[in-house]
């Protein structure tokens, strides 16, 4: 059966049509091997979720005012089962809102001030010698405070990389190992990371391996006037609102293995792929400004990153289906911290996100090889008489 194609929004005012726009499947046609296993309430459940997400933000709201797109980015990477680095000033209430989202989720809330005298056992723990029964005496593990649902790694650069990697195993496999003995992580497990982007002397840049186990790194920017006025009004009066949790722990362990059920069409992991190709320098699908600015690409774990964010993102929206919009949503969050730039670039004050965004208009939606042949050679060769004319 042929798919209809909505074209009402790609329209511009002289008939000609504008790209990128949105052409991906709504379901995966090509195969449909994700229905098995589905349960029969599935679309109950994604009505079921997008309502929480509502109510969970409402209820955040009575602590946190504003900061509406870095909430929906820690949501969308904990039922994504991703951990995310939060860069920004001092005085943001990163912490509160970490602490804040907790209460409302059910979760085991932990917090950890990196230090640079902190040592790798002060976080996963350590084995401690125990007296027992007769004066017998023996090593037993100590549990450090990883043991929780969902950990603050506070100013994470202010701590040596040794101690930075304590947290590598836990993040991407959900378990630690200390003593020789390999302890499993209580579930949902979820790192969030914040750093300092001011007073950078004495701080220790976490190494690409790790920053590439984080699906998100967030920007924390300054309320607007109005936030900021409400913000002033509600930290200052007697008392701060108690928050109601607003979903359980098992509940958010279904959601998320719901996320890896949703359908994701070949021509949107496509798209996803070569936006990931087209960081690295060498590659030939790369435009011309990347050998110029990039030192070194994304891997594939950007392009997984990318599709695992736009699927918590439609289920959190109430949606079961991926699009193109939905994948360039998260562009900036996924591939910000997983390329390098080079001398040239940082020296003229360019940043990734610079380089971002000038991707996301020069990678096409449609692959070329596609563009030119069938209805999308069509479509570009009316876009492109509109433009002579």
């Amino acid at each position: 059966m042929r798919r209809s194609i909505d074209m009402t929004d790609a329209k511009n005012d002289d008939g000609s049509v504008s790209l990128p726009i949105d052409l991906s499947p709504r379901v995966a046609v090509e195969d449909s091997s994700f229905e098995d296993g589905l349960p029969d309430n599935t679309l109950e459940l994604v009505a079921a979720l997008a309502a929480t997400r509502t109510r969970l933000l409402d209820e955040v709201g009575q602590v946190i005012v504003g900061q509406k797109e870095v909430l929906d980015q820690v949501l969308t990477a904990l039922f994504a089962k991703g951990h995310c680095v939060m860069t920004g000033v001092p005085g943001l209430a990163k912490t509160l809102m970490v602490s804040s989202l907790a209460k409302t989720l059910s979760l085991n809330f932990k917090r950890i001030q990196f230090t640079p005298d902190l040592m790798p056992t002060d976080i996963t723990g350590t084995m401690v010698l125990a007296e027992g029964n007769q004066g017998h005496r023996s090593f037993t593990f100590r549990s450090g405070p990883i043991f929780t649902n969902m950990l603050l790694a506070d100013e994470i650069n202010r701590t040596p990389p040794k101690t930075q990697a304590a947290l590598l195993e836990s993040m991407q496999e959900g378990r630690v190992t200390v003593g020789g003995v390999t302890h499993t992580l209580p579930e949902p497990f979820l790192v969030l990371a914040t750093q300092n982007p001011i007073e950078q002397e004495g701080t220790y840049t976490l190494p690409e391996a790790q920053l590439d186990r984080f699906l998100f790194m967030i920007n924390v920017d300054y309320p607007s006037l109005e936030e900021e006025q409400e913000i002033l009004i509600k930290t200052t009066l007697d008392a701060m609102p108690s928050l109601s949790s607003m979903i359980t722990c098992d509940d958010i362990m279904l959601f998320q293995n719901l996320v890896r059920r949703v359908p994701v069409s070949r021509y949107v992991a496509n798209y996803a792929a070569r936006l990931a190709r087209s960081t690295r320098p060498d590659d030939p699908i790369a435009p011309d400004f990347i050998p110029k600015s990039v030192q070194w690409g994304c891997g594939p774990r950007a392009g997984q990153a990318l599709l695992l964010a736009a699927k918590s993102h439609v289920l959190l929206s109430g949606r079961f289906n991926v699009s193109v919009n939905d994948v360039r949503k998260f562009v900036h969050p996924v591939f910000r911290h997983r390329f390098g730039l080079n001398f040239t670039a940082v020296s003229e004050g360019y940043d990734t996100d610079n380089i971002i965004d000038q991707l996301l208009e020069a990678v096409p939606v449609i692959p070329d090889d596609q563009a030119k042949s069938g209805y999308f050679g069509k479509l570009f060769g009316r876009r492109k008489k509109a433009t002579v004319k």
